[in-house]
């Protein structure tokens, strides 16, 4: 029965078909993080958590989409989305915990706020870079759509994250691949201080759409029941008919970007304004007035939330901080990987480094049958080194796919398709361009696990190296990017029986792996390789040689150019170790080698500083320093980039210097 009231109600609320119970459920939904935003100001204002993302005035959105969808439907969401993680129906305390750094939180005190994931609920929370997290939605709506689930999943952004590249490349991914994703906006006029005008020259962001190629709409984000019956009809079809939709809410943003920086830029009519559009408030007074919700019922819910609010922070500040422990920290670092030794048979046959690629690729694709290559030119055309030559015919487009040109939004796409159960293999066609996939790399891949948990089945293939008088951008060897990112492997194999069985390997691994392939290397090396699938474990060194006179360490190319040296003058007896793994690295080989002759000389191809033989040499003077008879010999190319002509790249490469270095070393 209707009641009068003299609260005013913004909204013109349609029900359409909605029930009540749907209607109180929606309303519920809204006022438990509303009650909980308030109490965690309070704390804040205590000093008992340490920093608040404010989503008051916002939550019809969250609210809304969470509602519309599935409970095993992921949902990908932001600083101000504390109404999806309630609507998932988390246990509070775990929040809490969160919140304040315990261990009983999702990431055991090593990120705040809403930076966590949690696959029981899922949910995949963000990373500060903001604009991966539409790559990795990607990601899950691909695999979504490769199972035939009719699953969708949803992914938020402010109005400010749209202004990130990786947010484009997403988009356009999933518009030409048509994945099933809602890609949620939440525009409230602000990112953080810059007001939209400042932010694109459009009039709506849904406007968007039109040059992706993809369905858009515009939502009012305040009106809870035109987000959720407007959300919930789409994504019904969509699940039919697999699309990426484009959502603009327009909504505002009633406390500061967080809480230490305020609303002072925001002139007070505008948030008068945008008060007297407050969801909760408005879609209470609407249901009173509608009788469907008492006053004496409002006061119950409240109370009902408080009463559980308290009870849950009791058991949060009881829980003891958080204790530090080294091997704790260490060990979550990579997702424990328990290598299964697959051995060679018999057979083998002479190929070259690239052929043991294609060949361990095209292996791994007939064992693992959820594994993806995905990569620019990698279908029809086999890749610009070929190494995916009939893949399309073996395995169909669906697992080898063609992408835009737009490796960070394929490198978080990788990413997504591990969470929702799918290894990836992403070619970078030079390692070059690893640069414009950097982001995802080293901030999503790298620190997932150790983060909350979560593996990254992602191996990026990087075909890399000079000698080929390729010039600046399609000749480097950037391992040592990558070196210095805990969470990361790093493999570097110099021979295609290693190349073969390292590749099946890292895929096995659930950990994120850069697999380098020297392109110099790819049609020159030839050797018998095992026709069957084999694998070699990895971190494990290989001793190519034995002697007493001094040890020489090195990778790639570097351990041919050290090879040659040494045919060239047999008396030499020396140990050479081809390091084959550079991250795990293997310092038991080498510490055994150093100890034993004295010497030791380290060869990368790689210019000196920052680059992994420094490392190396600083691990073997800490560890070898009394077994030394010299100092320790680094050899590198030249502190330039690399150059085209030959001349220029034969002088800046370092086996021009290996021998002289070499010579001197062994009279010292």
């Amino acid at each position: 029965m209707k009641t009068e009231t003299t609260s005013q109600i913004f909204y013109n609320y349609d029900r359409k078909n909605l029930d009540d119970s749907t209607l109180i459920k929606l309303y519920r939904a809204m006022l438990k993080p509303r009650t909980i935003e308030e109490k965690m100001l309070i704390l804040l204002r205590q000093g008992k958590i340490s920093k608040w993302f404010s989503g008051i005035g916002q939550e019809a959105i969250s609210i809304g989409v969470t509602s519309a969808l599935e409970k095993d439907e992921y949902i990908l969401p932001m600083h101000r989305n504390l109404g999806v993680f309630t609507t998932r129906e988390i246990p509070l305390h775990r929040l809490f915990s969160q919140w304040q750094g315990k261990a009983n939180g999702f990431t055991k005190g090593r990120d705040r706020s809403f930076h966590f994931g949690t696959q029981e609920f899922h949910i995949i929370g963000m990373i500060s870079h903001l604009g991966p997290q539409f790559g990795v939605a990607d990601g899950i709506g691909l695999a979504n759509k490769l199972k035939k689930n009719n699953k969708v999943c949803a992914v938020f952004s402010g109005e400010g994250g749209m202004s990130e590249g990786d947010i484009h490349e997403a988009l356009n991914v999933a518009s030409v691949w048509q994945l099933p994703v809602l890609f949620c906006v939440e525009n409230n006029g602000y990112g953080l201080s810059t007001p939209t005008n400042e932010q694109y020259n459009c009039e709506n962001i849904a406007d968007r759409g039109v040059g992706y190629g993809m369905e858009s709409h515009i939502i009012e984000g305040n009106n809870v029941l035109e987000v959720y019956t407007k959300l919930k009809s789409i994504v019904e079809d969509m699940r039919i008919n697999p699309r990426p939709v484009l959502f603009e809410f327009k909504t505002f943003r009633m406390r500061g970007h967080e809480e230490a920086s305020g609303t002072k830029y925001v002139p007070s009519e505008l948030i008068d304004k945008w008060k007297e559009k407050d969801p909760l408030q408005n879609f209470e007074n609407y249901l009173l007035a509608e009788g469907i919700l008492t006053e004496e019922e409002v006061k119950a819910f409240k109370n009902e939330f408080k009463h559980e609010i308290d009870k849950n922070l009791e058991i949060a500040f009881a829980e003891p901080a958080i204790e530090f422990s080294e091997t704790n920290e260490l060990n979550d670092v990579y997702k424990e990987f328990n290598y299964q030794e697959v051995k060679e048979n018999s057979e083998k046959e002479n190929i070259r480094l690239i052929d043991a690629i294609s060949q361990g690729l095209k292996q791994s694709m007939e064992r693992h049958d959820n594994l993806v290559i995905m990569g620019q030119d990698v279908a029809e055309y086999g890749g610009v080194f070929k190494i995916t030559d009939g893949f399309v015919e073996q395995f169909g487009k669906d697992r080898v796919r063609n992408t835009p040109i737009c490796e960070s939004a394929i490198v978080s796409t990788g990413m997504g398709l591990s969470i929702n159960g799918f290894k990836a293999v992403v070619e970078m066609q030079f390692a070059d361009f690893v640069s414009s996939g950097f982001n995802p790399i080293v901030n999503y891949l790298a620190k997932s696990h150790y983060r909350w948990n979560e593996k990254a089945d992602v191996v990026i293939r990087m075909p890399c190296g000079a000698g080929v008088g390729a010039g600046p951008f399609h000749s480097q060897t950037n391992e040592a990017w990558f070196t210095h990112t805990p969470g990361l492997k790093v493999v570097y194999p110099a021979f295609p029986y290693d190349a073969k069985g390292l590749l099946a390997t890292s895929i096995e691994d659930p950990n994120p792996v850069l697999f380098f392939e020297h392109k110099a290397l790819y049609r020159s090396i030839r050797q018998d390789v095992p026709t069957d699938y084999f694998t070699i474990p990895l971190g494990k060194a290989a001793l190519l040689k034995e002697g007493e006179d001094i040890t020489i360490i090195s990778y790639g190319a570097g351990v041919h150019w050290a090879l040659d040296t040494l045919e060239q003058n047999p008396d030499i007896k020396a140990d050479l170790i081809d390091l084959r793994t550079l991250i795990p690295l293997d310092t038991e080989t080498i510490y055994k080698s150093v100890k034993k002759t004295g010497k030791v000389i380290i060869l990368q191809e790689d210019s000196m500083f920052g680059g992994i033989a420094s490392d190396i040499s600083a691990l073997i003077t800490e560890n070898c320093f009394e077994q030394l008879d010299a100092p320790v010999k680094r050899v590198a190319s030249l502190e330039t980039p690399i150059p085209f002509a030959a001349n220029l790249e034969k002088g800046y490469l370092s086996k021009g210097k290996f021998k002289k270095e070499l010579f001197n070393l062994l009279s010292y």
